[in-house]
C-alpha cells in the first residue's frame, strides 16, 4: 500500500521532472505529466513512483524515480535534486533505474508477479483509482534471482539496468512499435485515452 500524505511539496513534481528530463539523452522539452503508478518497497522506507510524462510532439516518457529519507551512498550520479516535504520532511529523489530497491521490486514485478500499489490518501476511506494502471506478465511461477547491485545505463530510447545476471530494460521513450510478445516477462500500461497495453519494461 502506498500512503500519499496530503502536504505540501517542493519543488513539485512537475518541476522537477521539468528541469531533469530534457537533460537525459531520452529526454525532451516541455513535459507535462500524464500520470503514474506505484510499487511498494517490502521494508516500507523507500518511495517508488514511475511517471508517463508527454513532451513537446506528442512523444510519451517514462521516468521512474524513488523517494528517500536519506542519501543513497554510492548513487550521486542518479540524484535528481532534494524536496521538502510538509509531512516527511526532506527528501532525496532519484532516478530510479539505479536504485538498488527499485531493482529488486522491478525483477519482483517481472519474474514473481508482484502487483502496483494501491494508493491510499491520507484520510480517506478508500483507495483512490490510479492515473496508470500497469500488468506484469509473471504468472509468480518464475524466481528473482539474487541481484547484485544494479548498473544502469542509458540511450535515446532506454535504460539497460544490470543486476548480476539479469537484464532488465526500461523503455523511456513510448511508442507503439515494440510489442509486447516480443518478450516473455514484461510490464505494460493503460492511461487515459491509451486502451492498448503499452510495453514499459522487460528482462532482455
Amino acid at each position: 500500500m502506498a500512503l500519499i500524505h496530503r502536504a505540501t511539496i517542493s519543488p513539485t513534481k512537475a518541476e522537477l521532472l521539468g528541469g531533469w528530463v530534457p537533460a537525459q539523452p531520452w529526454g525532451a522539452t516541455e513535459v507535462e505529466l500524464v500520470g503514474a503508478y506505484r510499487f511498494d518497497d517490502p521494508d516500507g522506507e523507500v518511495g517508488i513512483e514511475t511517471h508517463v510524462l508527454a513532451a513537446a510532439g506528442g512523444q510519451l516518457l517514462h521516468a521512474p524515480l524513488t523517494y528517500r529519507g536519506a542519501p543513497l551512498a554510492g548513487a550521486e550520479p542518479f540524484l535528481i535534486c532534494t524536496m521538502e516535504h510538509s509531512v516527511l520532511g526532506r527528501r532525496w529523489i532519484y532516478d530510479a533505474t539505479g536504485d538498488p530497491v527499485y531493482a529488486d521490486v522491478l525483477a519482483s514485478v517481472l519474474l514473481a508477479g508482484v502487483v502496483q500499489a494501491a494508493e491510499h490518501v491520507e484520510g480517506a476511506d478508500a483507495p483512490r483509482e490510479p492515473t496508470v494502471r500497469v500488468t506484469g506478465s509473471a504468472t509468480g511461477a518464475s524466481e528473482v534471482p539474487p541481484l547484485d547491485g544494479v548498473v544502469a545505463s542509458s540511450d535515446g530510447a532506454a535504460t539497460v539496468m544490470t543486476c548480476g545476471d539479469l537484464r532488465i530494460v526500461v523503455r523511456r521513450r513510448l511508442d507503439a512499435d515494440a510489442s509486447p510478445a516480443d518478450h516473455e516477462s514484461t510490464l505494460t500500461g493503460t492511461w487515459s485515452g491509451v486502451e492498448q497495453p503499452v510495453l514499459l519494461a522487460y528482462v532482455a
